[in-house]
């Protein structure tokens, strides 16, 4: 395993020969708001390297230079907790990048393919998963642990060239890219505090409430980040649903509430969280939040969202694309209540071409759907 600098340059220099490379890391973030990066694992065809970065005097600069290099595509399997790791501890983004799990959706293997299920699928391959759960932080790992890191991406290989030649002989691979800009876009990591609200499943409608959901749910991302512990540490979501509508005015009120510790109303938080209350309720009304408000679902739009539902089964399974990467429940509502003017990932690009345009066909009744013996297919009206 590297442990030194000088090991990792020369490492991430012979990796840096390879057109791809495969990367996987493991972290613990159980008991903190930053995931502490606990190992990588980075594999070539020809190479596979393991490098712990909680060695003494380990600097990471060359895996950061390695992420950033044009030349080499980085695979992951389910790449988002990885580059958020990265992100965070190199401030970057790696590029170009090829997530197999969004590859697998796209190619037919269903809905969030685990890695251990794909590996088992195109190489037949059982994965121990014994060491899953295990303290990446400890040390020394064993050699089992360190078998089952190295195996993350050393099968990867092999899932990667299977998809990629699957992707380029249907024509897929232009499907896969509006996905990866996804995730290699900055936003997609750099949350400011003040958009922390709209991460929360949205209970509440009334400006004044959500506009102390924004507030508190903004003290709470600032608190979180700062002491490096979970959000639920700081306050629990339901307790901040529940300020939001009882809306306290001082620390007795505040103590009266079910999700409150007792005791917690005293604290510099709670006292804090009454001044984001006082904050909130003082802002203009035009300058508090809104909930977006979507066109009135006309009569018959709740059966056209069940209509929608069985279109897009019957086309994923046809084109061989799991349904969830096409589109979802909320974007099928939104199309059979508006229409054209729904602003849904499914009526635009590839999604559009393959799905979207016959969802909206169907609703303004050009297409139907027919049973023909024990299966559905569509029908020009």
């Amino acid at each position: 395993m590297i442990k030194t600098t000088a090991e990792l340059d020369l490492a991430c220099k012979e990796l840096a020969k390879s057109k791809f490379i495969t990367i996987d890391t493991e972290f613990l973030r159980e008991t903190t708001f930053w995931p502490e990066l606990c190992l990588i694992q980075m594999a070539s065809p020809t190479t596979e390297v393991l490098v712990d970065p909680l060695a003494s005097g380990i600097d990471l600069a060359p895996f950061f230079e390695l992420m950033i290099n044009p030349s080499v595509l980085k695979v992951f399997h389910a790449a988002r907790q990885d580059i958020e790791i990265i992100f965070n501890r190199g401030n970057l983004i790696p590029h170009p990048i090829f997530d197999t799990q969004v590859a697998a959706m796209v190619c037919g293997f269903g809905d969030s393919v685990s890695y251990d299920q794909l590996v088992s699928r195109i190489k037949g391959v059982h994965i121990d998963k014994s060491s899953r759960f295990t303290d990446w932080s400890r040390r020394p790992l064993s050699d089992k642990q360190l078998d089952y890191a190295l195996a993350d991406v050393t099968h990867l290989r092999d899932v990667y060239l299977f998809l990629s030649e699957q992707l380029e002989r249907e024509g897929r691979g232009s499907w896969l890219e509006e996905e990866m800009n996804i995730l290699e876009a900055r936003e997609t990591y750099d949350i400011h505090p003040d958009d922390a609200w709209q991460r929360l499943k949205m209970r509440l409608r009334k400006p004044q409430e959500l506009a102390i959901v924004k507030y508190i749910a903004a003290w709470r991302e600032r608190e979180a980040r700062s002491r490096n512990v979970p959000r639920s540490r700081v306050l629990k979501d339901d307790a901040i649903y529940e300020i939001a509508q009882q809306q306290p005015k001082d620390s007795e009120a505040l103590s009266r509430l079910r999700t409150i510790p007792k005791g917690w109303e005293r604290s510099a938080a709670g006292g804090a969280v009454l001044e984001a209350i006082n904050q909130a309720l003082s802002l203009p009304k035009a300058e508090m939040p809104q909930v977006p408000r979507h066109t009135q679902a006309p009569e018959g739009a709740a059966a056209a969202a069940e209509l929608l539902k069985v279109l897009l089964k019957l086309i994923a399974e046809k084109h061989g694309v799991a349904a969830k990467v096409i589109a979802n429940s909320e974007d099928l509502d939104r199309i059979a209540a508006e229409g054209e003017k729904a602003e849904v990932a499914a009526l635009t690009g590839w999604r559009r071409d393959l799905f979207g345009e016959t969802a909206l066909q169907l609703i303004r009744g050009q297409v139907a759907l027919r049973f023909v013996g024990k299966k559905v297919e569509t029908v020009a009206l």
